[in-house]
């Protein structure tokens, strides 16, 4: 199996590195930039193709994994898909989250296997995504033809492939967008408020690192605790009062403390009365 990368970003760097390093043969990396290529060189190694020219890899390789960024994949394809006269029984595979295999459509219409392969992880960077693959789920879907091998690497560079349906694929991206991009969201809106006291981030660390534990172990529902969840209203009014003037706080706080509140019914832990002044505050909050 000859496997060519075309994007030399953190995604397609850190991939081809593991790849690599697992045995298996990165013949070939493009990228428009020439500092990407002599990056991706440092990780991947010397003994790898560095081009400009993404039709060479499309030629040299029979497996291509596409790591642009998604709004790059269809004009990707579409240049090879122009370029190349036949791309029969190669597979081709993006990384994107979102979309499904047919983002890279037309390349079919000359034969090529449609596949995606998403890491669900975060890539800050080139070495701790690296360090994070192997312990991480892979999601894969495309052509039944080519399930077996994105199977193959997925379990290669991963700790376990997952399959999903391609209409799924946007409600799974939207899933990690919540539990991963918008978690930093919100710990930097904490982080803001805190430094209207002089408190940095550090001191926080152990009740986060509880909290997710607590959540790997019981689930979110179970591992919820706070005000909301034991009905004191008059902490949470207090929130409330100390976050006038900042508008865009006081908005995260009081729709999620209302997500917080639809758990604390399912929990059953507070009683109607308790449920109806808590409903109360945060509706006039948000009014």
């Amino acid at each position: 199996m000859n496997i060519g990368i075309i994007g030399a970003g953190k995604v397609g760097i850190a991939l081809g590195h593991v790849l690599q390093n697992k045995g298996l043969a990165v013949v070939a990396v493009a990228s428009r930039r020439e500092e990407s290529l002599l990056r991706a060189r440092n990780y991947i190694g010397g003994k790898c193709t560095y081009t400009t020219d993404i039709t060479e890899v499309a030629r040299s390789a029979d497996v291509i994994a596409v790591t642009t960024q998604d709004r790059e994949i269809r004009a990707v394809a579409r240049a090879i898909f122009e370029k190349v006269e036949s791309l029969e029984e190669k597979l081709f595979f993006h990384t994107s989250g979102a979309h499904a295999a047919s983002e890279l459509s037309p390349l079919d219409e000359k034969g090529a296997i449609l596949g995606s392969l998403h890491p669900l992880q975060t890539f800050p960077d080139v070495n701790s995504g690296i360090v994070a693959l192997p312990k991480t789920y892979i999601f894969i879907e495309g052509d039944e033809k080519g399930l077996p091998l994105l199977d193959l690497l997925a379990s290669t560079v991963g700790m376990k492939a997952q399959r999903i349906e391609s209409e799924n694929k946007v409600l799974y991206h939207l899933s990690a967008v919540f539990v991963c991009n918008l978690l930093s969201a919100l710990m930097h809106s904490g982080e803001g408020i805190m430094r209207r006291i002089g408190i940095g981030l550090e001191p926080f660390f152990p009740i986060i690192e509880t909290t997710l534990r607590n959540i790997e172990q019981k689930g979110p529902l179970m591992s919820l605790t706070g005000p909301v969840v034991r009905g004191d209203a008059e902490t949470v009014a207090s929130h409330l009062q100390a976050m006038k003037g900042m508008d865009l706080h006081e908005s995260v706080y009081t729709i999620l403390s209302q997500v917080a509140l639809e758990m604390a019914v399912e929990r059953k832990t507070l009683t109607s009365a308790q449920l109806e002044e808590l409903a109360r505050i945060l509706k006039n909050s948000d009014q």
